[in-house]
């Protein structure tokens, strides 16, 4: 593993757990929702608005792109 893909993975994991740290305390607080279905609607709204990050071989070398259904496009990261 490369230090770009430890890094997507590592912006991979802090923004699915700041989202799902989030929509938890939302769902809990504002839905009738308990038990079990609390914390797996929290794990998919987290997972299908999360950004997804990648890194990619390109002939420049090694890059660091995101894509988020907020933002149009694929973008590079620093």
């Amino acid at each position: 593993m490369t230090k770009l893909q430890l890094r997507a993975f590592l912006y991979q994991l802090g923004t699915f757990a700041c989202l799902f740290i989030l929509f938890r305390y939302l769902i809990h607080s504002y839905s009738g929702l308990s038990g079990f279905w609390e914390p797996f609607t929290a794990f998919v709204v987290a997972t299908l608005i999360g950004p997804k990050f990648q890194a990619v071989k390109t002939k420049d070398g090694e890059k660091l792109f995101m894509k988020w259904i907020f933002l149009k496009g694929i973008r590079e990261i620093g």
